[in-house]
């Protein structure tokens, strides 16, 4: 069993900064992509960020230069700092990973449970 849990959502202000963090936990080998990706209710979830288990990195057009990802594998955990955000970053931040257990069976998909971010003008 794999779990994801996201932290650090909240309320900021625009042109403010939080930092969201995903935690991955169990009996976890490998874990190959990590994804942030947010969701506004009536619309489709949406890739925010991506960073594969070598470390290269995209971004959505919309947050280039103001989101940065990235991760500790000694850690099992992936971070989003997000910087000079906008009223139109308010979503549930939601975390993805490729994992692969101990058990030998192919890698699989996890995602977390999501995490509120809301962004006042």
């Amino acid at each position: 069993q794999v779990l994801l849990a996201e932290s650090g959502g909240g309320l900021a202000q625009a042109g403010g900064s939080l930092r969201l963090s995903c935690a991955a936990s169990g009996s976890i080998s490998s874990i190959n992509a990590m994804n942030w990706y947010r969701q506004v209710p009536g619309n489709q979830r949406e890739l925010v960020a991506r960073i594969t288990s070598g470390g290269s990195t995209n971004y959505a057009d919309s947050v280039k230069g103001r989101f940065t990802i990235s991760r500790d594998d000694a850690k099992n955990t992936m971070y989003l700092q997000m910087n000079s955000l906008k009223p139109e970053d308010t979503a549930v931040y939601y975390c993805n990973a490729v994992v692969r257990q101990w058990t030998g069976a192919p890698a699989q998909v996890y995602w977390g449970q999501g995490t509120q971010v809301t962004v006042s003008p």
